[in-house]
């Protein structure tokens, strides 16, 4: 019975021998109280015929009354006939010799007082009169204690039927707690299990379930399998990203080829071309081919320097910043950028804004390319909305908005993607936005995005304020970077 099918199987035949053991046992009980209480009737009724016989004896003895003396002597025929009946029960409760001198007392009892009835005796009950009432005291006594011990055997009997339903209860309560114990280690805490490594398995841990079963139950096997699956869905999970990795990689360097070989195509065009015509060119054209060729290389350093941003992996020390110094210093970056693209830039950072760690540079290159990517979507002009405020207890938002051309809503889930971009052939990397969320992340925060198209965009910075144990003393006070 090692499967929980045939443990609970074994609990129900179990419990089903218990009642019907029970039930017996009851029905024994009751069966036992009957039986007493008629011979108890029995020992009642030949009570009553000693007690009747003695109180004619005593009419007898005193009065001479011969009416009398034939009912005690018909009592007295009465008391031997029960005697008789009861000779079994009262021998089983007394013993053989008890009953012995039972019955030999009744039938003394009896022979003096038929004496009496003799003619040659009616003028002697005086002479027996002593002898005929310490007979009928034995008599009367033993016919009382008799019946007192029948009583309590009764009583005895009731007790032990009336504790049965108390018996019961306990083994019931007992059997209960049984099957809760086989449900709650076999059953319940197993699927609790399952269902804490499926929450692990959606989060990406596929660590097998450790369960100390016999292995032959059906949650044990259950578990089996689902380690198994587990180890399939892991091994699955592995070929996917490795395939994904692969493909990644193929994008990642087609990117990278596609936008150094724009530059570099430029450069060659470009060489090749002054190296044709230098005899004719006039010095302000050979300066021209010179510029493009150094914007051209200054195109393909910026690539690079993008690339070691995106990859670059190790933690540069933070320190205590004011989002605001931040904001403002970035914007000194590009301040020509947006006077000449006719673009104004509203502000809105309350000074009570709590203070962040980060690296300096880092967070700069963050608004950096958020403010680049806002002034190249309004080549018309327009206004750029910086606003920083608390968002919950451990975060601070810093909203950059345009009033751009928007962005397309399929464009959106690819837009921090390395080298995905909506602009023009050289006039973007696509890695701006790949970077900004790159380190943002690295600084414990998130980056979120919103636009509609012919109104702007919003890109929203989240950045942890940290725990006051982890805060400068001096943080109230602007750094000084």
């Amino acid at each position: 019975m090692q499967t929980i099918r045939g443990r609970i199987i074994a609990i129900f035949i179990v419990c089903m021998i218990f009642i019907c053991a029970l039930s017996a046992l009851y029905w024994w009980s009751v069966a036992t109280i009957r039986s007493r209480l008629h011979v108890s009737e029995q020992f009642e009724d030949l009570l009553n015929d000693i007690l009747e016989a003695r109180r004619y004896e005593k009419n007898f003895l005193f009065l001479r009354d011969y009416d009398s003396l034939k009912e005690n002597i018909y009592y007295l025929n009465q008391v031997d006939k029960l005697t008789q009946q009861l000779a079994q029960d009262i021998t089983r409760l007394f013993g053989k010799n008890a009953f012995k001198y039972f019955d030999d007392s009744v039938k003394n009892y009896q022979n003096i007082m038929l004496s009496f009835a003799q003619p040659e005796n009616r003028s002697s009950p005086d002479e027996k009169g002593e002898e005929v009432r310490r007979l009928g005291k034995i008599v009367a006594d033993f016919t009382n204690d008799l019946l007192m011990y029948k009583r309590k055997r009764i009583h005895d009997v009731l007790t032990v039927t009336l504790s049965l339903p108390f018996g019961f209860l306990g083994v019931s309560l007992l059997l209960l707690m049984v099957v809760t114990h086989l449900i709650s280690s076999k059953v319940l805490q197993p699927l609790a299990l399952m269902r804490q490594t499926t929450g692990k398995i959606a989060a990406g841990d596929f660590s097998p379930i450790e369960y100390e079963g016999n292995g032959e139950d059906e949650i044990s096997e259950l578990l089996a399998a689902f380690n198994r699956m587990a180890g399939e869905l892991e091994s699955r999970q592995e070929q996917l990203v490795q395939s994904r990795k692969i493909a990644a990689i193929g994008t990642f360097t087609a990117g990278i080829a596609h936008e150094l070989n724009n530059p570099i195509n430029n450069i060659y065009l470009t060489a090749e071309t002054l190296l044709e015509e230098y005899e004719d060119l006039s010095p302000p054209e050979g300066k021209e081919l010179v510029l493009d060729v150094l914007n051209q290389a200054e195109r393909a350093s910026e690539i690079v320097r993008n690339l070691l941003d995106f990859s670059r992996s190790e933690r540069p020390a933070y320190t205590a910043l004011n989002i605001q110094d931040v904001v403002d210093r970035t914007i000194k970056l590009v301040k020509n950028q947006i006077m000449l693209a006719g673009i104004r830039v509203e502000m809105d950072i309350p000074p009570e804004t709590p203070s962040i760690r980060g690296n300096s540079r880092n967070l700069e290159q963050v608004f950096l390319n958020l403010l680049i990517n806002a002034i190249q979507a309004m080549s018309g002009g327009g206004t750029i909305h910086v606003r920083a405020e608390r968002h919950g207890t451990d975060h601070i938002r810093v909203d950059v908005r345009d009033t751009g051309k928007g962005i397309e809503s399929e464009h959106l889930q690819h837009i921090f993607e390395p080298f995905f971009t909506t602009k023009g052939v050289g006039r973007g990397t696509g890695l701006g936005l790949a970077v900004t969320y790159a380190l943002v992340k690295r600084h414990g925060g998130y980056l979120e995005v919103a636009s509609e198209v012919g109104v702007g965009t919003t890109f929203s910075v989240y950045l942890p304020i940290p725990a006051a144990e982890e805060r400068d003393p001096h943080e109230d006070a602007h750094s000084d970077y």
